[in-house]
Parts: C-alpha cells; structure tokens; sequence
C-alpha cells in the first residue's frame, strides 16, 4: 500500500514522531471518555467501538505525516527548531525575575487606583 509508505524515512523523525504520539494521546483519552458513555451497551460495543476509532485515528494520522506536504512541512520545522539559539538557565531565571516584578509591580498600581477611584465614587456619592 503506498498510501502507509514513509515519506523521506531519514528525516523529521522527531517531528513527526512526537506529532504522532501527541494525536494518539488526543485519541487515547477520547476513546476512554467514549468508553465511559457507552457504559449501558455491551463489552463489545463499548470497547470494540473506542478501539475501532483509535486505530482509525492512528492510521489517519500515520498517513497525514507522511503525505509529502504534511511531511515537508513538520521536516522543515525541525531543521528551524535546530537553528533555535536557545536561552541557557541563567537568562530563563533572570528573564523570569523581570516578568514577576514587573506583574507584581503592575498589580500593586492597579491595586492603588482601584482603591483611589473606590474612594472617589464614595465622596462623589456614586453607587
């Protein structure tokens, strides 16, 4: 069947591997919650049926990363994510201390108006 064969085997395995992996979690945990509603039929129905879509799902899936476009694109997403000069922990920390001082900083203003227009409506009489 050439509609299940790997498109560029050697390249975007990672990609599309976790792309895979992700859309099978997806429907793993969706055929569980279908389980679990289909408690008043059968065993076989009410197993048979949440399998039936999670293979249908994988193969759908498996097809969709390997079609040449779908593949192209998660291949060449991977050589970006390579080229990615990625922050190293002293700059995450530093950059993490900025944001929450700077949300800290911003809610404590907000605060102070809140209470300063509070104590406006309250002179003014407003409601």
């Amino acid at each position: 069947m050439s509609m299940f064969k790997i498109y560029k085997v050697a390249q975007g395995r990672y990609t599309r591997s976790l792309t895979f992996a992700g859309a099978m979690l997806v429907a793993v945990s969706g055929a569980y919650v279908l389980s679990g509603k289909l408690y008043d039929v059968g065993p076989y129905m009410r197993y048979g049926i949440p399998s039936m879509v999670v293979v249908l799902i994988g193969l759908v899936t498996f097809w969709m990363v390997n079609r040449p476009r779908s593949a192209d694109f998660l291949i060449a997403t991977e050589g970006e994510m390579k080229k990615v000069a990625w922050s190293g922990k002293k700059e995450v920390i530093g950059s993490t201390k900025v944001v929450i001082v700077t949300t800290v900083m911003i809610a404590l203003l907000l605060f102070g108006v809140d209470i300063l227009f509070g104590a406006l409506f309250r002179i003014l009489g407003v409601h």
